[in-house]
């Protein structure tokens, strides 16, 4: 028995290549190229697997939806277009697949590479992540951003990671930060959350703490400082582009 690996993908011409070829030891491949304007879909095409064409940007949840209908197999794995699978955990995901009768799907821990090194701290790992679901107990929530799996039954842990190379640079970093912070503002205010001043003033401070003292992303060197003081701007932004958007309207 083998997997359906789903991918959703936005101009990731420089990533589907080696996500698509980390992932052939699966029985199909579904790509949803979801509105690219690069060549993200020939490639992956060309590697075999099944690209869905979306000719508009509808969406991370909605993508991933819509992918999953045409995922054929009994389970699927959830990969972004800037992960890989390893070997180890091919083998590890075959053999669960193979054996496993009790349980509808699987946590992996994530190893993270950010700016080129992995992130041993800050909270990033192992930070697992629900990705290998029985395709009939599983299905995506609606969130605008990190977005989830609901799943109906047990779940259990494998051991081998998934390895995420983020941002490798600042400017990919700060461009991401843009976007995600305004699909969290938008999720906020559809929720009925209000941002208020002291969510703008406090959080990111929080946040920061959190992940450089609390978490030990000090011994992650310059790469962690970096990360954790990024990571309240992006708190910050968020919250203050609820703030304004609200009185704005």
């Amino acid at each position: 028995m083998k997997p359906s690996v789903l991918i959703i993908a936005h101009n990731e011409a420089d990533n589907i290549a080696e996500a698509v070829s980390s992932a052939l030891f699966a029985d199909e491949i579904v790509v949803v190229d979801n509105g690219s304007d690069d060549n993200t879909g020939k490639i992956a095409s060309s590697l075999g697997a099944n690209v869905i064409r979306s000719e508009k940007n509808i969406g991370y949840s909605d993508a991933k939806k819509l992918g999953l209908k045409h995922c054929s197999a009994e389970w699927v794995f959830w990969l972004d277009a800037d992960e890989r699978i390893s070997k180890n955990l091919a083998d590890e995901i075959l053999a669960a697949i193979e054996k496993q009768k009790e349980f509808v799907a699987f946590k992996i821990p994530r190893k993270s590479f950010f700016l080129g090194k992995w992130i041993r701290h800050c909270g990033w790992y192992p930070d697992y992540v629900l990705r290998l679901f029985r395709k009939d107990r599983a299905k995506f929530s609606d969130d605008l951003v990190h977005e989830k799996l609901l799943v109906n039954g047990a779940i259990r842990k494998l051991s081998s990671p998934i390895l995420h190379y983020t941002d490798p640079t600042l400017g990919h970093y700060i461009a991401k930060l843009n976007h995600y912070t305004t699909l969290g503002a938008q999720q906020m205010r559809t929720q009925g959350k209000r941002a208020t001043i002291c969510d703008i003033l406090f959080r990111p401070a929080a946040t920061f703490i959190k992940m450089f003292i609390i978490k030990l992303g000090f011994l992650d060197g310059i790469h962690g400082f970096v990360l954790c003081t990024l990571s309240a701007v992006h708190t910050m932004v968020k919250y203050a582009k609820s703030y304004f958007g609200e009185r704005k309207n």
